[in-house]
């Protein structure tokens, strides 16, 4: 199959919805991102890689770092990670404080932001230390994404911050219920820093290899979780990864992904490849609009849905 025939296809299709919905304008810094940018890449196992768009251009990854700190966590405590953090898609806004009260402090699942701040929270209480983690965090997405450069933008980091009112009530009202365990403002701040990781489509759709192949590298042949740990991984990337618009985005696409309010939109084929697409304006649900359905025509072109 020639992938950049495909990929050339999709660019031309896409360009008259390039300037479709609206950025992430409740944090500050992301509200300065230009619409009307595109860029798409494909990575397969012996690392051929195939771009269209703007490549190289980094953008904050916002909640694909989910995750990673997912991941992470997942491979620390196991099936102890669930009593925390539920697996079930949400179905409301990604920032409900109701459900949250309503289910008693256990978010519904790891990919909506309370469930990620208590997978922060869980990371900070094995490592110890908010800097540890991050550092940790930091290191883990350096050698998935094979750019030991990579780092977080503090501008957008502490614009998050200073608009985070409703992420810290999530926390407080978490550790209220007893499902938190460290410092409220450190963990939500390390909660940012992590979703301000900058990428371009090229790392991120690297980054993702080893959750398409089991939990193993198959580049570098690391093995970073297990085959089941990975399936995990994957399938709550098909059911949650679009916050309450996860549902629409299997029926039309049908891969395991994750988008974030950056543009952003990291999926895996299974066994395949892995993919990344960023484009800054976001449908009413938050995902990139042009980006989903670049990745909608790609699964129609090439058959590569999972269904």
């Amino acid at each position: 199959m020639n992938y950049q025939t495909i990929l050339d296809e999709i660019y031309d299709e896409i360009q008259p919805e390039l300037m479709r919905g609206k950025v992430a304008d409740y944090i500050p810094a992301l509200a300065e991102v230009e619409k009307g940018q595109f860029a798409m890449t494909v990575t397969l196992k012996d690392g051929q890689v195939f771009s269209v768009g703007d490549t190289k251009k980094e953008f904050s990854i916002q909640s694909i770092s989910k995750v990673f700190t997912f991941t992470l966590a997942l491979d620390i405590y196991s099936k102890e990670l669930y009593k925390r953090v539920g697996v079930e898609p949400s179905g409301n806004p990604f920032n409900s404080l109701v459900q949250l009260e309503y289910e008693n402090g256990i978010p519904r699942n790891p990919f909506i932001n309370a469930g990620a701040i208590t997978i922060t929270d869980t990371l900070i209480s094995h490592y110890k230390d908010e800097y540890k983690t991050l550092e940790v965090i930091m290191n883990f997405i350096r050698e998935i994404s094979g750019n030991p450069q990579l780092s977080f933008d503090p501008i957008v980091a502490r614009s998050e911050m200073e608009h985070g009112d409703r992420n810290l009530a999530l926390a407080r009202l978490m550790k209220s219920f007893g499902n938190f365990d460290n410092d409220v403002i450190a963990t939500v701040m390390t909660y940012f820093k992590h979703c301000a990781i900058t990428m371009n489509t090229e790392e991120l759709s690297r980054s993702m290899l080893f959750l398409a192949f089991g939990g193993t590298d198959p580049i570098t042949k690391k093995k970073f979780i297990t085959p089941a740990q990975a399936k995990r991984v994957n399938a709550v990337m098909l059911t949650c990864g679009h916050y309450d618009a996860s549902g629409e985005f299997a029926f039309h696409v049908g891969l395991p992904a994750k988008s974030g309010v950056g543009g952003g939109i990291a999926a895996t084929v299974p066994g395949k490849m892995s993919i990344a697409v960023w484009s800054p304006g976001l449908n009413k649900y938050g995902n990139s609009h042009a980006g989903t359905l670049a990745l909608e025509k790609f699964t129609t072109k090439t058959g590569l849905s999972i269904f």
